[in-house]
């Protein structure tokens, strides 16, 4: 009887806590760790490129970035994207002396090619814009006519798309923010890179690469010394230097000076009308030349060059006169364009 009391004790038990009435809490399993965002190397051939600690560069952000580049609905009225002056097939510009703003106006300067904008330490021809978040923020803003405002309903746009809602939680862990956007953008524009030219491919050993009159032409922009500005390897020293142009004009683009003079640097009087010196690679795909389009082909740019720019009071001591003979010219042309590599096409991405 006491036996069958047990038993019958027992079985009441283990049914009550078959149901978890009397089983202790147990502790919530801890969140899993969120996994390391995939950083995409640099490619050998060019230096190191500094990417901000706060927007890595993952393939999602890419992809993300891509789509937003050439969707028009990032502009006010829906007319303008980043691709409008940033063609892929024209070098990353507009192939025009002078873009044209979202508003009609014309703008005061050259759009410049996007290749290996990614390695520069300062943005836009004068360099006022210290990471390229901050120049695509500008550009967004002046060039696209989207004020911060705007911006914020761009980013209520896209979080009503379910492709970009999704695209964004992917790729930023959070939805659309004017932030993130731009951060996305930049981390595509990071990506658009000039290398493996056939120079770059005979520097790396292959010796059939390129013809002798390219290997010629190096030897011109050697003795010459093209390479004091445009040094190796991305074919510029990232600095600013007055080369003349524009400067006969009645109100000249005072460029680097104008950016030094409001912050009251004792250099910007010397530094009137300096701009950055452009890259060399892909140069042939991305005129016209020099930050107004003044200069229509590349020969002419070279020219204007060889003649040690235009004289006025703030030119750079670098540019001297260099007299080449016809054939010489030629191989140096030849050689720029060695900088070029194959072209390929680029297929535009499909927008939600």
């Amino acid at each position: 009887m006491k036996l069958a009391r047990i038993l019958a004790f027992g079985s009441l038990m283990l049914a009550f806590t078959s149901c978890g009435g009397s089983e202790p809490d147990k502790e919530p399993a801890p969140p899993a760790p969120a996994p390391e965002p995939t950083v995409l190397k640099v490619p050998t051939g060019i230096e190191d490129m500094t990417v901000p600690a706060d927007n890595p560069i993952t393939p999602e952000k890419v992809e993300l970035g891509k789509m937003l580049f050439f969707d028009k609905r990032l502009s006010k009225d829906g007319k303008m994207s980043c691709e409008t002056c940033h063609l892929p097939e024209k070098g990353w510009t507009d192939a025009k002396p002078i873009s044209t703003r979202a508003d009609g106006k014309p703008n005061t300067r050259h759009s410049p090619t996007l290749y290996n904008v990614g390695f520069q330490d300062s943005w836009y021809w004068d360099g006022r814009a210290a990471t390229l978040e901050a120049q695509i923020k500008a550009a967004w803003n002046g060039q696209m006519a989207t004020d911060p405002a705007a911006q914020d309903a761009v980013a209520m746009t896209l979080n009503g798309i379910e492709g970009y809602k999704t695209a964004f939680q992917g790729a930023m862990g959070g939805e659309a923010t004017a932030d993130r956007i731009v951060q996305a953008l930049a981390t595509f524009v990071r990506t658009l890179r000039s290398e493996d030219s056939p120079w770059d491919k005979y520097e790396k050993g292959d010796k059939e690469a390129v013809s002798t009159d390219v290997r010629a032409g190096f030897e011109v922009f050697r003795t010459a010394e093209c390479g004091l500005c445009h040094t190796p390897p991305l074919y510029t020293d990232k600095l600013f230097h007055n080369i003349g142009i524009g400067m006969n004009k009645e109100m000249p683009d005072a460029g680097r000076g104008k950016i030094l003079a409001d912050k009251k640097d004792p250099d910007a009087e010397k530094m009137t009308g300096a701009f950055k010196t452009p890259t060399l690679r892909s140069v042939a795909e991305s005129g016209p030349y020099f930050h107004d389009g003044s200069g229509k082909t590349l020969e002419q740019a070279v020219d204007v060059l060889l003649k040690g720019g235009i004289d006025n009071p703030h030119k750079d001591e670098k540019l001297k006169a260099r007299t080449l003979t016809g054939p010489e010219k030629k191989m140096l042309i030849t050689w720029l364009r060695a900088l070029s590599p194959a072209p390929v096409k680029f297929e535009r991405p499909k927008l939600p």
